[in-house]
């Protein structure tokens, strides 16, 4: 809870996985990946709770074994390839609101693929998102691009072409007005405005920046590996 509002943090972890099969339980530095997400939403000073959806017994057992809420197993159409993130966050915002009497102020996304988050970044976006209510109803975490789009190319036909022809290529990288992607440390809304928006990307939303190390996203064995590499890198484990 932070200044009187209560604060949830959604861990999805569907079976289904065509990039890296069963990557939300893949051990990763001595931990299954999904833990790192629930141990740092444990860790927040101000998330009351920390749940995880998913269709799989396997992970909701291991889930709970790291702390994590697993009140219930996703119904199949939520599980799905075509199924969104957004909707599976609402069944839980209703399931919450109607089958435990729980409501929440804050929604956080805790993607298990970005396991990269420093200890102060639930925190520090937290605060951020609270400090600026009146301002801002969502938060993201932005990481600078080092492949610019200015130099992206798209294909037609034989030819290339600029992907964004309204931008002017330059010659060097530090020329270019820095350009951002949304890693998924972390994502932030108001539970009024999720539901009536649909998006994490609210109307207004503000941003907290991340650190150049943090800037992947697992989505097969090749980013699986360069987490890897980096978390051995950053906190010295094996």
């Amino acid at each position: 809870m932070i200044n009187g509002k209560t604060v949830i943090a959604i861990i999805p972890a569907r079976s289904g996985s065509k990039g890296l099969p069963g990557k939300n339980i893949k051990e990763l530095c001595g931990k299954p990946l999904i833990a790192w997400s629930i141990e740092a939403g444990l860790d927040s000073m101000y998330i009351d709770e920390v749940m995880v959806t998913t269709d799989s017994e396997g992970i909701a057992n291991i889930a709970r074994q790291f702390g994590a809420s697993v009140p219930f197993l996703r119904p199949a159409e939520l599980a799905s390839d075509t199924a969104t993130t957004i909707d599976t966050v609402k069944h839980v915002i209703g399931f919450y609101e109607r089958e435990l009497q729980k409501k929440f102020d804050y929604v956080v996304l805790l993607e298990p693929t970005s396991p990269l988050r420093e200890e102060s970044d639930l925190d520090g976006m937290i605060e951020k998102i609270s400090s600026l209510d009146e301002e801002f109803d969502a938060i993201v975490s932005l990481g600078e691009v080092h492949e610019h789009p200015s130099i992206m190319k798209k294909i037609v036909g034989n030819e290339i072409e600029p992907y964004c022809k309204e931008l002017v290529m330059t010659t060097r990288r530090q020329d270019n007005e820095a350009a951002y992607f949304p890693y998924g440390v972390a994502y932030i809304v108001k539970t009024k405005t999720l539901l009536e928006e649909e998006t994490f990307y609210a109307r207004r939303t503000t941003h907290y920046l991340i650190q150049r190390y943090q800037c992947y996203e697992i989505d097969d064995v090749y980013d699986f590996l360069t987490i890897e590499k980096i978390m051995e890198h950053q906190r010295g484990l094996q």
